[in-house]
């Protein structure tokens, strides 16, 4: 249970213990215990909670390398993560994966809060450990080998008091950490619900480890609740002969074990019988007397008559795009073999980076790197030495053999930046020159090199209205934006209905998983702030929860989709239009509120405010 405490018991309990050190006074009366055990271990290796650490995230290939390692882990919990990306999309969060270090693998959500959370390197490649990151969800969590939420000023360093974090260890068959997976956002939010639903999503992955790898031995599911057997929340016994070789922490605890039983205990040390391997559920009793029931699922005559339920979810390779968009597309393609830069524009979530990449796939520069960089989501502070690189002792805590830079390693192939919009002037003007010069100058006086990559560039943005402001170079946008391809909203195509079939079907590789009429035509009316994006997690949600041969009803729908009205798009709209009268439907539904609207549409308060009443 969430340890509940007041802004105000915590800043006390921080002014006892950073500024006296333990006090006589029971500081578990202001904070938990485990944030307290935490602080102290944090103390105890020098960290200085009043500094920013320094954090050196990996290289964009290094990064490639561990996500590969850690794909079986990535795949079973993508269905989880997209699940509360849905979620995280209109709270203001961001989903996190790690692995059993708290390096960050994977991080989705909130457009808005992810470009914050970046500035303290809430980002892939970056270790969230607690001895480098402090007290933290993500590293307390591992450390304790629990379930943690770390709110505000319970984070250890004080820039992290921005945060409110919740995040579990996610622990494989065999009772090793295998990874952890954490909700964050805004710390002035209420997110007293992220906890629960991150410990959820935890129990549906580590459930989701028995589909696979277990071939030849018997899998017991057990349960002191009939009606749970089947479901996320039941025991899973793995038994090779009568030996307990496997188990998930429910299974375990239901015949009063733990992790050290596997490899040692028998069966009818835990049970006082094993049920016949028929299927079916059938009563029986722990070595304690209490009730339970059990099922076999494994073995050849279980596998001739249960039908599996597989769940295999496929990336989006493509983006899904109608015939004047595709035909941009395509002259993009000869634009980069002309050496000419391309802009995407489009809204968050209309797929930007896809359609990067497909320009990439039919290049010539196909067999060169593609090397994305979201010029929204790395910290001010790195982004120069992320892109131009730096040699040996450039700067404190620079890495010994210096690094290369992603312009560099984007040589030969096509760079992608994504939210160009969002580029620091300092760094803008560096950008420029390399375009120019075709050489990279690395920090700390390198010797400049030679690149050769195409470019192609992305933003949500208006630069034409930053250029006006003073906060986006004039000659920078000019020299990048000779070709423009404008991505649509979903909320502005005409044929939503086929959209979502044809998403479907890419995602879903299972023809016997289907949508019904009412919930197909519900998906199309709904007007998708979030875009694809948003629009792809809802339907790999709803695909973890279908059964095979029973089309998916309405009312499996998120609430927020059911409770919309209709969006319709009449033929003569052009683009812009349907973009205000969307945000007019918005702001109305909030009462006038620009803030909840904007949060609402994923979008800045400013854009709205700006295209509302400035138009």
């Amino acid at each position: 249970m969430r340890y509940e405490v007041s802004p105000r018991a915590v800043l006390a309990a921080r002014k006892q213990f950073f500024q006296h050190g333990r006090p006589e006074r029971p500081l578990n009366a202001l904070v938990s215990e485990p944030i307290l055990r935490s602080w102290q271990r944090c103390a105890d290796q020098g960290l200085d909670s009043a500094a920013l650490p320094r954090l050196e995230p990996l290289t964009a290939h290094e990064l490639r390398a561990i996500a590969e390692r850690h794909e079986r882990l990535r795949r079973l919990c993508r269905p989880e993560i997209e699940s509360l990306y849905a979620d995280a999309m209109q709270t203001g969060c961001v989903v996190v994966l790690t692995d059993a270090e708290g390096l960050i693998l994977d991080a989705l959500g909130n457009a808005d809060f992810a470009a914050r959370a970046a500035q303290v390197a809430l980002r892939p490649g970056v270790l969230w450990g607690e001895s480098s990151t402090g007290t933290n969800a993500v590293g307390t969590a591992l450390v304790e080998g629990r379930p943690i939420a770390v709110h505000g000023g319970e984070h250890y360093y004080d820039p992290h008091g921005i945060l409110s974090c919740s995040a579990a260890p996610i622990l494989d068959p065999y009772g090793q950490t295998v990874g952890a997976l954490d909700l964050s956002g805004p710390a002035a939010v209420d997110h007293r619900h992220a906890l629960g639903l991150v410990r959820m999503a935890v129990a549906q992955i580590e459930h989701r480890f028995f589909d696979e790898d277990f071939a030849g031995r018997r899998i017991l599911r057990l349960q002191s609740d009939r009606a749970l057997l089947g479901t996320a929340r039941e025991g899973v016994l793995v038994f090779e002969d009568d030996r307990l070789v496997a188990a998930n922490r429910t299974g375990l605890g239901l015949v009063g074990a733990d992790w050290s039983a596997l490899g040692e205990r028998q069966a009818g040390e835990l049970l006082d019988h094993l049920p016949r391997p028929d299927g079916e559920a059938h009563a029986l009793r722990g070595a304690d007397g209490s009730a339970l029931y059990a099922r076999f699922d494994a073995g050849p005559a279980i596998r001739q008559t249960v039908v599996p339920a597989p769940r295999p979810l496929r990336r989006v390779e493509g983006p899904l795009l109608g015939a004047a968009e595709r035909e941009a597309l395509a002259r993009a393609v000869r634009m980069v073999a002309a050496d000419v830069p391309v802009l995407i524009r489009g809204e968050t979530g209309t797929g930007k980076e896809l359609a990067a990449r497909e320009v990439h796939r039919l290049s010539a520069r196909a067999e060169g790197p593609f090397v994305a960089v979201n010029c929204a989501a790395i910290p001010e502070t790195l982004i120069e030495s992320e892109l131009f690189g730096y040699e040996e002792g450039a700067f404190t805590g620079a890495r010994r053999s210096g690094r290369r830079g992603l312009l560099r390693e984007a040589d030969g192939g096509v760079l992608f930046l994504d939210e160009i919009g969002d580029m620091p002037l300092s760094l803008q003007s560096r950008l420029l020159r390399v375009l120019q010069e075709r050489e990279v100058a690395p920090l700390g006086g390198g010797k400049p090199v030679k690149v050769d990559f195409a470019l192609v560039c992305a933003t949500h943005r208006d630069l034409r209205a930053l250029v006006e402001a003073g906060s986006f170079r004039q000659d920078l946008y000019f020299r990048i934006a000779h070709y423009t391809v404008e991505l649509p909203p979903l909320r502005a195509m005409e044929d939503r209905g086929g959209i979502v079939r044809a998403l479907w079907r890419r995602l879903v590789d299972d023809e016997r998983l289907t949508l019904a009429e009412g919930c197909e035509a519900r998906l199309a009316a709904y007007g998708w702030p979030g875009n694809f994006r948003q629009l792809a997690g809802t339907l790999r949600a709803l695909a973890a929860l279908a059964e095979p041969f029973l089309p998916v009803e309405e009312a499996m729908l998120p609430p927020d989709i059911v409770a919309a009205p209709a969006l319709s798009v009449p033929a003569e709209a052009t683009l812009d239009a349907l973009t205000v009268e969307a945000m007019r439907r918005a702001l109305d539904a909030c009462g006038g509120n620009v803030s909840q609207a904007a949060r609402k549409l994923g979008i800045n308060r400013s854009t709205l405010y700006r295209r509302l009443f400035h138009a």
